[in-house]
C-alpha cells in the first residue's frame, strides 16, 4: 500500500478502504450525520447544497494548453496550484483522514485508478457508493493515476491563491490531482473524475457522455443524455429494463460502460407510486441521504420538503436497485434519447431527430429552470449546456460532438428528443408532463413500434413528431393544441426558436453546413 508521506501528507491517523458499516459507524461517532427510522445515513452539507461551478480551476501548463476549452474553464497557474497544494497538505497534517481507493470507470481497458482523500467519513462512504469498489486482490500493488484530496474545513485566500472565494475546485489535470476545499458538497468528487474522464478518453477515441444508460430484455441499449433534473435517473430506473447506470457512461469500440458503481439519485417530491426502485433506496441502510428533511422525534424523512434546497439527493451503491446491470457493461446503443425539461412548453412530448439534428441538440445541451429552484429565478430561463454538461467538459464541444457523429453513423442509432418539462403552457400556466406519458412514448420509442408511426414536420424546429402512440392522448403530442390561446403558442415558440439561433453562433464555426441547417426556421414556421 502505497504512503500518503509520499506525497507529502501526515495524517493523524488514516483509515484505508474501510467497508460502508464501519464508515457508517464512525460517521455517526464522529457527528457528522444522523440515523433515518429506516437505516440511511442523513447528512447536511451546509452553504453548499449544489457545486460550484464558478470556483472551479484547471491548471494551464505546456500540455493543457492547446487541448482545453478555455472559454469554459477557468484557468490556474501552474505555480498557484503549487501553493494551494502545499496548504492543503499543511491543513491535513494531523488530521484523521479516511482514504477509499477505487476505480472510474467499469471498463478495465479505459478505467482511471482513483485515490479519494477525504477529511469527512460519509464523504468516503458516498465516494465507495458511486465509484466502482476494485476486488481485494486487486487493491494489493494498487497505483492511482488520479488522486483527490477533498477537505471541506480548508478555506481558500483568493489574495494567496488567486481564486475566486474560500471554496475552490482545482484540477491539474497532468499531475493528476484534484484538491477541494470549502464545501461539503459531496457530488464534487464525483463530478472531478468525470472531469479528468472526460479530459482523457477522447484521444482515445472514446466518447464521455453525461447521460444515464439502461438495456432490454434483447440487449438493446439505450443512453439518456441530459441536464440535471431532467429525468436522467427517473426514465433509466425502468423496472422493464436492466439499469447500467444513471450519470456518467462512456461510449468505446466495445460498447457503452458505466463511470460509476452507484447513483445520486434527486429525490425532492419523489414518489413511491411514480419511481419505487429509487424510493426504496431512501429507506436502504447507509444510502447517503444529503440534505433531507427529518422528524428530529420519529426520524421519519419528508421528501417533499425543499425548505433547505430543492436539490436533495441520495447516494447508493448501484447493487440496491433490483435490476442493475452487476457488470457495468453493455453492447453498443441502439437508442439516444436527449431529455429537456422545456418550462416554456413549445416543444413536444417525443420527436425523432435526424443524425444532423441529434449533433445540433447535442451541442446545444437545452433545457430551462423553473422558478424557485435557484435564488433569483422568479420565471422560465432558458438554459444551454453544450452536451448537457459543460461544466465536465474540459475540451471543445467540436470534439464531444464529432466523436458522437461518427458513432451513430457507425452503429446506426436512432436519436429522439424528450421534453419531460411543461405542456398546456410555460410553467405557472400549464402543467408538468405526465411521466405516464413519457413512459409509454419511451417504451413504444425503445421497441422501434414509434419509428413506425405516421409523423408530422414541426414547424419551428423540422423534427418528426408521431402524431399517435397508444396509451398517450393524441392531443398532447401537438403542444399548440395544448394551450387554450394558439398565438400565445406561437410567440412563445418563436421566442423559444430564436434562443437556440443566438446560442448556436458560437459553433458555427466548428459543424458542417448539414448540422447549421437543422436550427430552427423561423420564417417558414411564422407562415
Amino acid at each position: 500500500m502505497q504512503k500518503l508521506e509520499t506525497m507529502g501528507l501526515h495524517a493523524g491517523s488514516v483509515n484505508w478502504n474501510a467497508g460502508a458499516a464501519e464508515l457508517f459507524e464512525r460517521a455517526i461517532a464522529r457527528g457528522e450525520a444522523q440515523v433515518s427510522a429506516h437505516g440511511a445515513l442523513v447528512v447536511e452539507t451546509g452553504q453548499h447544497t449544489g457545486r460550484s461551478p464558478s470556483d472551479k480551476f484547471v491548471v494551464r501548463d505546456a500540455e493543457t494548453e492547446p487541448r482545453i476549452w478555455w472559454d469554459n474553464n477557468k484557468p490556474m497557474t501552474p505555480e498557484a496550484f503549487a501553493l494551494l497544494k502545499a496548504d492543503f497538505l499543511a491543513h491535513a497534517k494531523g488530521r484523521d483522514l479516511f482514504v477509499q481507493d477505487l476505480h472510474g470507470g467499469a471498463d478495465p481497458e479505459h478505467r482511471i485508478e482513483t485515490r479519494v482523500i477525504c477529511e469527512y467519513a460519509w464523504h468516503a462512504l458516498f465516494i465507495q457508493h458511486l465509484m466502482i469498489k476494485p476486488d481485494m486482490a486487486e487493491y494489493e500493488g494498487f497505483r492511482p493515476k488520479l488522486t483527490i484530496i477533498d477537505l471541506p474545513s480548508f478555506k481558500a485566500d483568493p489574495k494567496r491563491h488567486g481564486v475566486r472565494s474560500e471554496t475552490v475546485i482545482a484540477c491539474d489535470l497532468t499531475q493528476g490531482l484534484v484538491l477541494i476545499g470549502g464545501t461539503s458538497y459531496a457530488g464534487e468528487m464525483k463530478k472531478s473524475v468525470f472531469t479528468v474522464l472526460n479530459y482523457l478518453l477522447p484521444e482515445k477515441g472514446v466518447m464521455p457522455m453525461h447521460c444515464s444508460a439502461n438495456m432490454g430484455p434483447e440487449g438493446d441499449t439505450a443512453v439518456f443524455f441530459g441536464l440535471s433534473g431532467t429525468g436522467k435517473t427517473t426514465l433509466s430506473a425502468d423496472a422493464s429494463r436492466t439499469l447500467i447506470g444513471d450519470d456518467e457512461h462512456g461510449w468505446s469500440q466495445r460498447g457503452v460502460f458505466n463511470f460509476e458503481g452507484g447513483c445520486y439519485a434527486k429525490v425532492i417530491k419523489l414518489s413511491k407510486e411514480a419511481e419505487p426502485e429509487i424510493f426504496a433506496t431512501t429507506q436502504a441502510f447507509a444510502t447517503v441521504l444529503e440534505n433531507v428533511t427529518m422528524d428530529r422525534a420519529t426520524r421519519l424523512l419528508d421528501l417533499d420538503d425543499g425548505s433547505k434546497t430543492e436539490n436533495t439527493r441520495a447516494a447508493y451503491p448501484l447493487s440496491a436497485i433490483p435490476n442493475a446491470c452487476a457488470t457495468g457493461l453493455a453492447g453498443q446503443p441502439k437508442n439516444i434519447i436527449m431529455l429537456t425539461a422545456d418550462a416554456f412548453g413549445v416543444m413536444p412530448p417525443i420527436a425523432k431527430l435526424t443524425p444532423s439534428q441529434a449533433m445540433y441538440h447535442f451541442l446545444s445541451g437545452y433545457t430551462a429552470k423553473v422558478a424557485g429552484t435557484e435564488k433569483g429565478v422568479t420565471e422560465p430561463q432558458a438554459t444551454f449546456s453544450t452536451c448537457f454538461g459543460a461544466p465536465f467538459m474540459p475540451r471543445h464541444p467540436g470534439e464531444y460532438g464529432a466523436l458522437l457523429r461518427d458513432l451513430i453513423a457507425k452503429h446506426n442509432v436512432t436519436c429522439w428528443l424528450v421534453n419531460t418539462g411543461w405542456t398546456g403552457g410555460a410553467f405557472g400556466t400549464g402543467k408538468r408532463m405526465p411521466i405516464k406519458a413519457t413512459r409509454a412514448l419511451l417504451a413504444a420509442a425503445l421497441d422501434g413500434s414509434l419509428s413506425d408511426t405516421p409523423m408530422r414536420t414541426d414547424p419551428w424546429f423540422g423534427f418528426q413528431v408521431p402524431l399517435s402512440c397508444p396509451g398517450v392522448d393524441a392531443k398532447i403530442l401537438c403542444p399548440r393544441d395544448t394551450w387554450t390561446d394558439p398565438k400565445a403558442y406561437d410567440a412563445q415558440a418563436g421566442k423559444l426558436a430564436g434562443m437556440f439561433i443566438h446560442n448556436f453562433t458560437k459553433f458555427e464555426a466548428h459543424v458542417g453546413a448539414e448540422v447549421k441547417a437543422a436550427a430552427p426556421h423561423m420564417a417558414q414556421a411564422a407562415e
